[in-house]
């Protein structure tokens, strides 16, 4: 008897899109595995926020596929893609100003056997766990990108989308997100980091790719893309 095939968390495939007529994502590949982290780095402009967007179900891709577990959800809408696991850590942050961090928490809350749960995120977060009563917009930057991380797991999601965590960031804030990440990596979550803070994504990503104009113009790992001068000097401006 043949075994089950096996299949990605995520699996992206030639994947195009387009904002009205500018073609912006010309025919992506990318895989993540449960428990691996997979870092999408790049310019401004590159493309890496319109990849978040059609995985997520805001923007309708014009070609190829976008599977979560062998599911096929091309072009689906958003609350399907997260009803199949998909949760997002959006750029912005976007918590909701007028709840308390208890508050945001259980608004997302999606309970399952031995998931995330209130107790669990806060012991990831012990600083959301002191101000657990304080409004979202009483938050620091730090915390309120805390909360948002914490807000998707509380989700209880197999892949997690984080668009540019880091950004607005002191350079300790994003330290202690690089570690979160690393942790939440461990529990078997399949992470896709769309970053632009190059010391993050080779830190939590154990395979980094490069995007230049819609497409991906290198996959390897941290080690190999530090060695890759060219890539480095062209694409990121290192």
């Amino acid at each position: 008897m043949d075994p089950a095939p096996r299949h990605p968390a995520l699996q992206v495939s030639r994947l195009h899109a387009y904002y009205g007529e500018s073609h912006i994502l010309q025919g992506v590949d990318l895989e993540v595995d449960s428990g691996e982290a997979v870092s999408l780095i790049g310019r401004n402009g590159a493309g890496k926020t319109t990849t978040i967007a059609s995985i997520a179900g805001f923007l309708r891709p014009r070609g190829g596929s976008v599977r979560v577990h062998g599911a096929d959800l091309t072009g689906a809408p958003p609350h399907r893609v997260a009803r199949a696991g998909v949760a997002l850590v959006p750029q912005g942050r976007r918590i909701f100003g007028d709840l308390s961090v208890g508050e945001n928490l259980a608004v997302a809350a999606r309970p399952v056997m031995d998931g995330w749960d209130e107790p669990r995120v806060l012991e990831l977060f012990p600083s959301l766990a002191r101000r657990r009563a304080a409004r979202g917009d009483q938050l620091s930057g730090g915390e309120q990108q805390m909360l948002a991380i914490a807000r998707a797991l509380m989700r209880n999601p197999t892949v997690l989308l984080l668009d540019e965590p880091s950004e607005g960031l002191a350079p300790k804030l994003v330290e202690q997100v690089g570690e979160i990440l690393t942790k939440v990596r461990a529990t078997g979550l399949a992470l896709l980091l769309v970053e632009q803070n190059l010391g993050l994504a080779t830190r939590v990503g154990q395979r980094v790719l490069v995007m230049n104009k819609g497409t991906i113009v290198f996959a390897g790992t941290p080690a190999a893309l530090a060695m890759d001068r060219d890539v480095e000097a062209r694409y990121l401006g290192v």
